[in-house]
């Protein structure tokens, strides 16, 4: 969850300072951008945001293919792995294209197949690219525990808020780099995702959730 959340942050942080002010992630901001956009009639504005919710939808798509293709067949490898290893190859090409909206592209399917393939942790639903799901289920659970008293929504809270933390981690992470090494920032993500990647052949529980 660290890796991944910590590389998602990264990756809001990098699409926004380096690559044109557009969220890889937060595909919320990128309609309203784009919305306020088009009632200025900015069309070239309206190509920048469209593209990367255009990029999200086939990320999801692709996710869900792999899945498909992959899911429970008797392999060492887990379909979430190859997930992870198309992310790495998305992630380390954008490193190396300097035209913003194809890098955007590549960021944000690759964070699209993140979400839609990575979304518990110990039995709680979280998002490792954006924050507005957990900051909701955070509070939620935080107040059931105020009202219930129940230990199990204290904890639930206290992983949405680390997921947050973290994700808040990476983003101060990407916005450190990026003045040091410019577009190469975004090379810390796939190295990020390799090292989720490793973990998880090393640990055959992770290999095998659903």
């Amino acid at each position: 969850m660290v890796l991944l959340t910590i590389s998602g942050g990264l990756q809001d942080a990098y699409s926004y300072l380096e690559k044109g002010h557009v969220f890889a992630n937060a595909q919320t901001g990128n309609i309203v951008l784009l919305a306020v956009s088009a009632a200025e009639g900015e069309w070239g504005a309206v190509l920048s945001y469209t593209i990367p919710i255009a990029s999200f939808i086939i990320g999801i798509a692709v996710a869900c293919i792999i899945r498909k293709l992959c899911g429970k067949s008797p392999k060492a490898i887990h379909w979430r792995q190859y997930v992870l290893v198309a992310e790495i190859l998305l992630l380390a090409a954008s490193a190396f294209i300097s035209n913003d909206h194809i890098a955007n592209a590549l960021i944000s399917a690759s964070c699209a197949m993140q979400v839609q393939s990575f979304r518990t942790v110990r039995g709680t639903s979280y998002a490792s690219t954006m924050c507005i799901g957990n900051l909701r289920g955070g509070t939620e659970h935080l107040m059931l525990f105020l009202q219930e008293g129940q230990k199990e929504n204290l904890e639930a809270a206290m992983r949405y808020f680390l997921v947050i933390a973290v994700f808040a981690i990476g983003a101060a992470v990407g916005s450190i780099m990026i003045p040091l090494l410019g577009e190469k920032a975004i090379l810390i993500s796939p190295l990020l995702l390799l090292s989720a990647f490793l973990i998880m052949i090393r640990n055959p529980v992770l290999q095998s959730m659903e």
